[in-house]
């Protein structure tokens, strides 16, 4: 019984934990061809405003995070904005804040945008691109009132003119094209997991770059979804509680247990059965995070990210923010999912 329950809570967890270890892979080839800090250059010497240029690098973000799963996002575009910022002396907080707000939104489009979401979905027969038609207004709404929100929470300073420097080229190499195939093969694929990995490991080879992957961090959490999954097959209390519940409430259990045990543990747990609400379960669980540094993988290789590049991250900061920008932000995603 115990051994079953063990065996069918890894069968869960494992592919996507593959799939987005594949994608970071892939992320890092892309960031490596300089692709991030070329659009990200760009846009910064455009003749944007300081509102249209963060909301120009938000939309950025929210289209990685799309394609390319929300914790490469963070870890490769959380630079590219706090640079942008300092190249026309403006205010980097709503850059670096916005960074990390913006790809737990955006990741409700795609299965692989989040590892949550292939858990929570993983017994849904539709194909990925199903997935993305039922989600997209959801995504649509939480990204907008996301900018919205992070856009008025801060003066940005004085407009300054765009620097005069050279701009690094735009190149579409091998990180754009694997990164498109992989987005193809998430969409089109049952199970992207494995080959999404084979194409990670293959450009990372051909790019003779050593793979940049902290294995350990996706190991201990590959753990804990295992032990809170086996849990939740042998207790069921979980499920229970998911069943009593509503689409509002469904949302709000996910968001609360994201913070208290991490989105994907949560997700393990919270799914081991078919949830009643499925897509509202996603949404807490997506969006929760932004109420504390605790809520996902992607905050901790955000703050990583901002240290690297000398950022003050602060996490008081953050959920201060959250608290204020996660109810809207749910309510903007859940009103779309309750009028069908």
């Amino acid at each position: 019984m115990v051994a079953e329950a063990i065996l069918a809570s890894a069968g869960q967890a494992w592919p996507p934990f593959v799939l987005v270890a594949g994608l970071l892979l892939l992320g890092a080839v892309a960031d490596a061809d300089g692709l991030f800090e070329a659009a990200g250059a760009r846009l910064a010497a455009s003749p944007l405003g300081p509102r249209a240029l963060l909301l120009a690098l938000l939309a950025l973000v929210a289209l990685v995070t799309a394609v390319l799963n929300l914790d490469t996002a963070v870890c490769f575009l959380t630079p590219v904005l706090v640079h942008a910022a300092r190249r026309r002396g403006l205010d980097e907080r709503p850059f670096l804040y916005g960074s990390v707000f913006m790809a737990n939104a955006g990741s409700l489009l795609l299965p692989g945008s989040n590892l949550t979401n292939l858990l929570v979905v993983r017994t849904d027969p539709q194909s990925g691109a199903a997935f993305a038609a039922r989600m997209l207004p959801s995504w649509v709404a939480a990204s907008a009132v996301t900018a919205a929100v992070v856009a008025v929470a801060f003066r940005l300073g004085d407009p300054s003119p765009p620097p005069r420097r050279e701009r690094p080229p735009l190149r579409l190499g091998l990180g754009a094209v694997a990164s498109a195939a992989a987005a193809g093969l998430v969409v089109a694929l049952p199970n992207p997991a494995p080959p999404v990995l084979a194409l990670g490991l293959a450009a990372t080879a051909l790019r003779r770059r050593p793979p940049r992957l902290d294995v350990r961090a996706l190991a201990l959490l590959f753990v804990a979804a295992v032990g809170l999954g086996t849990a939740a097959r042998l207790f069921g209390g979980p499920a229970h509680l998911l069943g009593a519940t509503g689409t509002v409430a469904t949302a709000g259990l996910g968001a609360v247990a994201s913070v208290l045990l991490n989105n994907l543990p949560a997700a393990v747990l919270l799914s081991a059965h078919p949830a009643a609400h499925p897509d509202a379960l996603l949404v807490g669980l997506d969006i929760g995070p932004n109420l504390a540094v605790t809520g996902s993988l992607s905050a901790v290789l955000w703050l990583q990210a901002a240290r690297a590049v000398g950022a003050r991250a602060s996490v008081a900061t953050y959920s201060r923010l959250g608290i204020v920008l996660v109810p809207l932000t749910l309510a903007a995603a859940l009103g779309p999912l309750m009028t069908r």
